[in-house]
């Protein structure tokens, strides 16, 4: 069906994806740290290693190959900053990451009658309230996770911020960014900051936008130099099940909470979200509620949601009950150590 203007699959980025599993867990939260770190828009040095067509990032590791104890302790914490919708902000192995950026404006695709959203809590957060940016993750092509009313003032004050990017965001980040890899699934690549870390960002295959042919959205298993601990995120809770099996995530960030149309399926959870975390044989499962907004609109008339992240908790706890369930609060560094992930 098509909306004038827009179509909904154009508006909804995964309406016409299939989900095959996910994961999630259950457990109390670690205490997060007090604030953002202080603005400031320096770049440092830092360079991409070519990218390969072999993900090593969170291959499967035996008991042999473990953190040692004592680096787990040396070795600074995770970072998972909120900003509400699809946005973060994470520091891993001393590189900051921000991730499919909402910072200037609402989310209206383009079309406000139909759909409009608004964050709750971080209405007054600005591009100047980011720190040091090392790269720039975006996992889609639509204005959901490829902002262009963010991405545009973005590239303006950093113009050569590294980009790790889905093949489909080309049109639009090829006007604005100087310096884009585009990863397809099974690729990765290093990202090397001179005197403080490196990641290794591995791409997976997420929702397909399209007819099955079109090649597929990405998710992606970040990797941490130093510790070697691994996040995997996807924000729609969508993944090749085949592609993942090989792989394994110390801490996976996904949608518990399912977003449906109408005979559509917007955003996966629920019992996909335990399905993953089974899958890639997670220790801490952080909850996004990518919905969570203030909308108006058309759309939301038929828009709703299905399960709770107190009903994911219950469905996680009688198949993964030592996997923990850490919820953050948008804007608050939401600190893991190292050390209670290797332990």
């Amino acid at each position: 069906m098509a909306l004038p203007g827009l179509t909904l699959r154009s508006l909804f980025a995964s309406f016409q994806h299939h989900p095959t599993t996910a994961a999630a867990t259950n457990g109390a939260s670690l205490s997060p740290s007090p604030s953002l770190p202080s603005p400031s828009h320096l770049q440092p040095s830092i360079r991409f290693k070519p990218k390969s067509n072999f993900c090593s990032a969170g291959r499967l590791r035996s008991s042999s190959s473990a953190v040692p104890a004592a680096l787990a302790q040396s070795t600074k914490p995770i970072k998972l900053t909120y900003l509400e919708g699809n946005s973060w902000l994470w520091e891993l192995g001393g590189v900051n990451i921000l991730v499919d950026p909402i910072l200037v404006g609402n989310l209206d695709f383009g079309q406000p009658w139909l759909f409009d959203g608004a964050k709750k809590i971080l209405k007054n957060f600005k591009l100047q309230d980011l720190p040091d940016l090392d790269c720039l993750l975006i996992t889609q092509s639509l204005d959901d996770h490829c902002h262009v009313k963010t991405l545009t003032p973005l590239s303006k004050m950093l113009p050569g911020l590294p980009v790790i990017s889905t093949p489909n965001a080309e049109a639009i980040l090829s006007k604005l960014f100087k310096n884009v890899t585009y990863l397809e699934p099974g690729q990765s690549i290093d990202v090397e900051v001179k005197d403080r870390g490196m990641v290794n960002v591995c791409a997976t295959a997420g929702p397909i936008l399209g007819p099955p042919w079109q090649r597929p959205e990405n998710g992606y298993i970040v990797e941490s130099g130093q510790s070697h601990l691994t996040v995997y995120y996807e924000p729609h809770c969508v993944y090749n099940h085949s592609f993942l099996q090989n792989y394994q995530a110390d801490i996976v960030i996904t949608p518990v909470i399912k977003q449906m149309l109408p005979a559509f399926t917007l955003v996966s959870g629920q019992e996909d979200a335990v399905q993953l975390a089974k899958l890639l044989k997670a220790k801490y499962i952080v909850p996004m509620k990518n919905g969570d907004l203030d909308t108006k609109g058309i759309i939301t008339s038929i828009l709703y949601d299905v399960g709770t992240t107190e009903s994911f908790k219950e469905l996680l706890s009688r198949e993964l009950p030592n996997v923990r369930v850490l919820e953050p609060t948008p804007g608050i560094p939401l600190e893991i150590p190292v050390a209670s992930v290797v332990s």
